[in-house]
């Protein structure tokens, strides 16, 4: 498993991290979830002006290139392409990245475990709070990939797939930046996050999509707006009814985060991610994660 340097940690990022244990997490993020959806013109204007100005969001790669036209701070952070602003790898063996993002870790499944950050390791097991569903995935690989608050937001299929099985994990709300990723033991694990678990033939993928401070919402195209407002237990999700209603294509819309967060890829054996990919590589959605050995069977 590759591991990225660990960040340099001076008063400041110490600080970040020991205010954010005992910040009432969920609660900002209730706060933040509301005031994202204000519709009132002037306060949701300052909002995404505010934004822009601190983080300089490519606008022309947008569908609806004025900021100020959506009717709420979240429409805008939450905005569509326009058509065609992406190339999607679109070879049945090839895995594409889900999402606009950074490649915080990756490497092969080893011994069950995954990198967080150099020095420290955690499990598939603990990740997915569930041994059967792990053991699938036993000597495959994983890749975490950040998302940035300037980056896209919406979250797609790597590869056609169905969906087998979809759970809610309740956690905590620990930002998932590098300093804390650094800091934080098992941060993937103890953070709120939702499991979605794809086959394609005799291929078996999953999605991992971890919440963070502030974002406290995550949704899927199948479930709608999965957090805040679910009960903070342990779900299974329902899944979608029909023979064909749980399959998407590749790059099709699965689902997305309100605010900035990560999505954890995982594959089965023999899948294994592209030599040049390191961690702090960047990435954009459709282009190539993983070659597969074969062609996956229809899905």
């Amino acid at each position: 498993m590759q591991a990225s340097p660990r960040p340099e940690r001076g008063l400041g990022a110490r600080l970040f991290v020991t205010v954010q244990h005992v910040l009432p997490q969920h609660l900002l993020s209730r706060l933040m979830h509301a005031l994202a959806r204000s519709r009132i013109r002037p306060l949701k204007n300052l909002l995404i002006a505010s934004f822009r100005a601190c983080y300089r969001p490519d606008m022309s790669e947008a569908a609806q290139p004025d900021p100020f036209s959506y009717p709420d701070f979240n429409a805008f952070f939450t905005r569509a392409l326009a058509p065609g602003a992406r190339l999607l790898d679109l070879h049945p063996a090839v895995l594409v990245s889900p999402v606009d993002g950074t490649v915080s870790e990756l490497g092969r499944l080893e011994d069950g475990r995954l990198v967080q950050a150099k020095g420290r390791l955690f499990t598939l097991e603990a990740l997915l709070d569930s041994a059967s569903c792990a053991q699938r995935f036993a000597g495959g690989a994983f890749a975490t990939l950040y998302l940035a608050p300037r980056d896209y937001h919406r979250i797609h299929m790597p590869l056609a797939g169905t969906l087998r099985a979809a759970w809610y994990i309740p956690g905590s709300l620990f930002s998932v930046n590098a300093v804390t990723a650094a800091a934080v033991p098992g941060l993937y694990t103890r953070n709120e996050r939702v499991c979605c678990l794809f086959e394609n033939g005799p291929l078996v993928f999953a999605l991992v999509m971890v919440g963070a401070l502030l974002v406290g919402s995550i949704f899927t195209v199948w479930h709608g707006e999965i957090t805040p407002g679910r009960a903070r237990r342990r779900a299974e999700l329902p899944l979608p009814e029909g023979a064909a209603a749980g399959r998407l294509a590749k790059g099709a819309q699965l689902g997305g985060f309100n605010m900035g967060s990560t999505v954890i890829v995982l594959i089965a054996p023999p899948g294994q991610w592209r030599a040049e990919l390191t961690a702090g590589t960047p990435v954009r959605m459709g282009q190539m994660l993983a070659q597969l050995p074969e062609a996956p069977g229809p899905c």
